[in-house]
């Protein structure tokens, strides 16, 4: 996929004798695709916080002794990709409140912070120059100097918040999750020997041995402390998990809605090739969310899947800016084209969407330059028409190619032989849930939790 990225991943753990930062640690690395501009863990004991964050991705920026000062058997973790506020230390999570007292990790992204910002400005807060994660961190240590319990700032902060959010809280002995009334972003319940897991996906439940329990439900905050764990509804649900959930953030081996993720995407490859037949030799997928769609794709249509674009798994986030060479390679870095594959074969291309369309012409004019005859570049997400306010990167609805050109004239600008777009029922039918349960926003306009003053932004054609 394209240059578009996911706003951040968020991990908790709670459990006595459970080395919680170490757990943290290697949640963070299966959640490592949801962003990979800076990582963060805080830590408690009971008695006191502890926390770690640099920029980097997780294996640069914690190490053996790091994770050893991280003390404690209750634990948050964060990976960011900056949306909103940019990219440096001051914005990496979790944040520090409360005479660091209590931390905070965000998955997601608030369109309208006016009613944080309008409390914090009545307790004679400066508001600029910060973060729609920190609005909510300091509205919360607001009440708690005012004396209330963690959860009862929680509840009070809860109907201030304006947007997709999945936050952990963490205090000296106590871990507090909540989620937004429609479920925008996925976050998950699991066990670990007695204690608890929660993540923003199942992924990251496997590899340290947790057992899945169920989602947090939209709108609901999980409490855990000495006592267990206990839950509320503070705002009644209204499920819509975000459709890009299934269509690229999410890793395949992980469930939504109770559905493989690596299923789902197999279906949208054979609805694919339902929709419309292309004579094509051989099917792609650019790695490496499109793989399981080109492996439904291929069978579906009797095509050989081959797999010619090879990519560079070490070219991960840097801190050395690539020379004016290398930057003029462009995407040849990433992925590396099989000759024997591309050469002289009519080949279909299989991505998940197309966004901005620029990488997506550096794939076919790499495909043509390696010697194919047709290139058919086919997608499986519908066009994506308009921006989103809920912590994907794609805020500017000028920048989507779909928002500006027909389906005609993407192919002309790809230099692609075809372009086809799986269609909007194709990919509700796929997935194989209601699509009331589901936010379509970036396909259709339609946004369910209001987005107030970034209204004025969107352009409906």
């Amino acid at each position: 996929m394209e240059e578009i990225k996911e706003k951040c991943a968020v991990f908790g753990v709670h459990g006595k004798g459970l080395e919680a930062a170490r757990l943290a640690y290697f949640g963070l690395y299966s959640l490592q695709h949801r962003g990979q501009e800076s990582s963060g863990i805080s830590t408690a004991d009971g008695t006191r916080l502890y926390c770690h964050k640099d920029m980097g991705l997780v294996a640069q920026v914690f190490s053996e002794d790091s994770i050893k000062k991280l003390h404690g058997h209750i634990a948050i973790g964060h990976n960011r990709y900056s949306t909103a506020a940019g990219s440096k230390l001051a914005h990496a999570q979790p944040i520090l409140v409360a005479n660091d007292a209590i931390a905070l990790a965000h998955n997601g992204n608030l369109p309208s912070t006016a009613a944080l910002q309008d409390f914090l400005k009545s307790r004679g807060h400066d508001v600029s120059d910060i973060s729609d994660s920190r609005f909510v961190a300091d509205a919360i240590a607001e009440y708690v100097k005012d004396g209330m319990t963690l959860e009862d700032a929680v509840r009070k902060t809860f109907p201030l918040i304006t947007g997709a959010f999945c936050i952990l809280i963490l205090s000296k002995d106590k871990l507090i999750a909540i989620r937004d009334e429609c479920g925008i972003r996925p976050l998950s319940l699991a066990q670990l020997n007695g204690g608890w897991i929660v993540a923003s996906e199942t992924c990251a439940f496997n590899p340290i041995g947790a057992s899945f329990v169920r989602d947090v439900e939209p709108g609901e905050m999980i409490i855990i402390d000495e006592n267990g764990l206990r839950s509320e509804q503070l705002k009644p649900g209204n499920l819509k998990l975000d459709v890009f959930e299934f269509v690229y953030f999410t890793r395949a081996s992980s469930e939504l809605l109770g559905r493989s993720v690596y299923e789902v995407r197999k279906k949208f490859g054979a609805q694919l090739a339902r929709e419309k037949r292309i004579e094509a030799d051989v099917v792609i997928p650019v790695p490496d969310t499109a793989t399981p769609i080109a492996l439904g794709y291929a069978r579906e249509a009797g095509i050989p899947l081959e797999f010619g674009l090879g990519k560079n798994r070490y070219i991960q986030r840097t801190f050395i800016q690539p020379e004016q060479h290398l930057r003029e390679q462009g995407v040849r870095m990433k992925l590396n084209p099989r000759d024997s594959v591309i050469r002289q074969k009519r080949v279909i291309v299989v991505d998940d969407s197309i966004v901005r369309g620029t990488t997506s012409q550096k794939i076919v004019r790499m495909l043509f330059e390696t010697g194919a005859s047709e290139v058919h570049f086919v997608v499986s997400s519908p066009p994506v028409k308009y921006p989103d306010f809920y912590g994907i990167d794609i805020a500017k609805q000028n920048e989507l190619i779909a928002a500006t050109k027909s389906v005609d004239e993407i192919r002309d600008f790809l230099g692609a032989t075809s372009v086809q777009y799986l269609s909007y029922q194709g990919m509700i039918d796929a997935i194989g849930v209601p699509e009331s349960q589901l936010n379509t926003s970036c396909f259709t306009g339609i946004y369910p939790i209001d987005i107030r003053e970034r209204a004025k932004e969107i352009l409906y054609k």
